[in-house]
């Protein structure tokens, strides 16, 4: 294993570790945020071979006072660690870099690195970026109009280039009877009802439409036997897109409840769907996201800063 192919890759892995061990001898505190002292040794080593001047030295600084704040954000944030998630990350790290579990394994050994401290780091940028989302999610504000605008581009820019990844996905062609609940419907009463509902078409003493258009609430689909047409299961709020999902074709649901009230539905017919453009929205949306999450983190650390006790000494 030659050497080299490891030092651009572990550039990145080793950067973060620069604030994880501290000073064996009494030295210089430099500055102190929120009491905690920031180190003469912590400055040198995130500093690493750059020159030691004023302006290197305050941008070090800056680093390790954004680093401490972040981790006392953690802290009091009360996050804890998903290290199933932790270990899927690594996996994902390797296999990007062209390497197996083992080979990552043997770059970290390389470098001196010992894997439960690389572990333990992969954990800590988790945990910042769980808390830093939490702290600015709600500043995020993507409208439609903004996703389309730049999907539809992204899409036309694709198909310019001959670059467009199509996309399938199956849908389902889906009919139900829906029961509102009301003062004299309450849970029990609608599923038992429904239970007796699916029983009769069940036996053949009705048929689903008939049934749709005799009891079912929703007045639109009930008049056209329960039809709902084909459609992606995300369409639909999650305990029915689950349904739909689980119900093999032909057989009718057991009774379960949505947002709207009580259901079953019979799965009549599947096919594959064109998902492409939806698939470019989707990825229009995860851009703007993240453009935003970008902008908004740094206000974030700036408002950090603002409510910190930092202290420099000289």
């Amino acid at each position: 294993m030659k050497a080299i192919n490891f030092k651009t890759f572990l550039f990145t892995i080793v950067s973060f570790f620069a604030l994880s061990s501290g000073a064996q001898a009494v030295e210089r505190v430099v500055a102190t945020i929120n009491g905690a002292p920031i180190l003469e040794s912590q400055v040198k080593r995130v500093l690493g071979k750059k020159a030691n001047t004023e302006a290197n030295r305050q941008v070090a600084l800056n680093s390790i006072i954004d680093d401490i704040l972040v981790q006392q954000a953690i802290k009091e944030a009360g996050v804890k660690i998903n290290y199933a998630q932790v270990d899927q990350i690594i996996e994902n790290i390797a296999a990007q870099n062209g390497l197996t579990y083992g080979q990552l394994l043997d770059a970290l050994d390389y470098q001196g690195i010992a894997f439960e401290t690389y572990r333990r780091q992969i954990a800590n940028q988790l945990l910042m970026s769980e808390v830093r989302n939490q702290a600015i999610g709600k500043s995020v504000d993507i409208t439609r109009e903004e996703v389309q605008a730049l999907g539809q581009k992204m899409l036309k820019q694709a198909q310019e280039k001959g670059t467009e990844k199509k996309v399938t996905g199956t849908e389902y062609q889906v009919r139900h009877i829906l029961l509102k609940l009301n003062p004299l419907l309450n849970d029990a009463q609608a599923k038992a009802q429904l239970n007796q509902i699916r029983a009769e078409i069940t036996s053949g003493k009705t048929s689903f439409a008939d049934a749709a258009l005799k009891y079912s609430k929703d007045y639109l689909s009930g008049a056209n036997g329960g039809n709902l047409g084909f459609a992606f299961p995300e369409t639909y709020v999650e305990s029915f897109a689950k349904t739909v999902k689980n119900t093999p074709k032909g057989t009718i649901s057991a009774p379960f409840k949505s947002d709207f009230g009580w259901h079953i539905l019979e799965v009549t017919d599947t096919r594959q769907g064109n998902r492409t453009q939806e698939a470019y929205m989707q990825k229009a949306y995860e851009q703007l996201v993240n453009q935003q999450l970008q902008e908004a983190s740094k206000d974030w650390v700036k408002a950090l800063r603002k409510h910190a006790d930092i202290k420099y000494l000289k």
